[in-house]
């Protein structure tokens, strides 16, 4: 298993801690789940221009399971697998797990592999799994949770198959521009995630040894009647987990400037937007190069000044 030692050439501030922390009380994060849901279906609409039949999948990041259900909809003859780190939501996605699994119950007697619904504990980032077990993994707005996501494609190429397919979705760096403008009239501190830019995303997968990697974007604009209303769904969403956040509140008057700094960004149809940029990506594991004769090709770069 892959572990992460020295910061990577990709690494964000973020506490994995407080992460867990943040996604602690699944009934909070709950609010939120609207924009999982959308951004699930589009990417299912992805997955489904790629012709796979995985034996495995596995969802890494699969906080209270709703994407389970979908996976397994699609490869009812597979094991799928979900894992989290945050205990309280893995209990969520044990119910679902389970009821989908008893379905499976005559298939897997049937089939030389299992298949149903399973769900771990574990850092996704640093999977408790073995090499080359997974033909598929699935990924829902969770990378961006992880201070070191090219060492988090490292980790997922380890445990897929030859040809077996990463299938991705994480926010970029417009998402909630309009907090951090607003944020940036009441102080200096990060209230906002450093997303990562789309194309250092797909340098990334190149770099952790995926072949021909395709990214797309889109922007996602929600409204909101109220600033509270846009709040809510911001914290919600997981809120900020950053080391060099300002700690404490900021206190009513710090409110007061903050809901007026968003007040000036409302809409002409008299709204309050918050504009979220999604990025898709999906990768395979290539076959390692080999010669006619079947020997490796390994390429070796000469060292800078050497």
């Amino acid at each position: 298993m892959a572990t992460p030692v020295s910061p990577s050439n990709m690494s964000a501030p973020i506490d994995l801690g407080l992460v867990r922390s943040l996604f602690a009380a699944p009934d909070k994060i709950a609010g939120s789940d609207f924009l999982r849901r959308e951004i699930a279906a589009r990417m299912h609409e992805r997955l489904e221009l790629v012709k796979v039949a995985p034996r495995r999948v596995l969802d890494a990041g699969c906080g209270s399971g709703a994407d389970l259900a979908l996976l397994h909809k699609d490869y009812p003859a597979a094991h799928i697998l979900g894992i989290d780190a945050a205990a309280a939501m893995l209990r969520q996605a044990q119910a679902p797990a389970s009821a989908l699994s008893s379905l499976n119950k005559v298939l897997s007697r049937l089939l030389p592999a299992k298949a149903g619904v399973d769900v771990l504990g574990g850092d996704f980032g640093n999977l408790p799994l073995p090499p080359n077990c997974v033909d598929l993994v699935w990924s829902n707005l969770a990378l961006h949770w992880h201070p070191q996501p090219d060492r988090v494609f490292a980790e997922w190429r380890r445990v897929l198959r030859l040809d077996g397919l990463l299938m991705f979705s994480v926010f970029g760096p417009d998402t909630c521009r309009e907090l951090r403008t607003a944020f940036a009239e009441l102080d200096g501190y990060p209230h906002v995630l450093p997303f990562v830019d789309m194309h250092d995303f797909g340098d990334q997968l190149v770099e952790a040894g995926f072949s021909t990697p395709v990214m797309d974007m889109e922007v996602i604009t929600v409204t909101y009647g109220t600033v509270a209303a846009l709040l809510a769904d911001v914290r919600a969403l997981g809120g900020n987990p950053l080391d060099t956040r300002r700690r404490g509140l900021v206190g009513r008057a710090g409110y007061k400037r903050l809901e007026a700094a968003l007040e000036k960004q409302r809409r002409p149809d008299g709204q309050l937007g918050l504009t979220f940029e999604v990025i898709y990506g999906h990768a395979f594991r290539p076959a390692p190069r080999v010669t006619q004769s079947g020997e490796a090709i390994v390429r070796f770069m000469p060292r800078k000044g050497g």
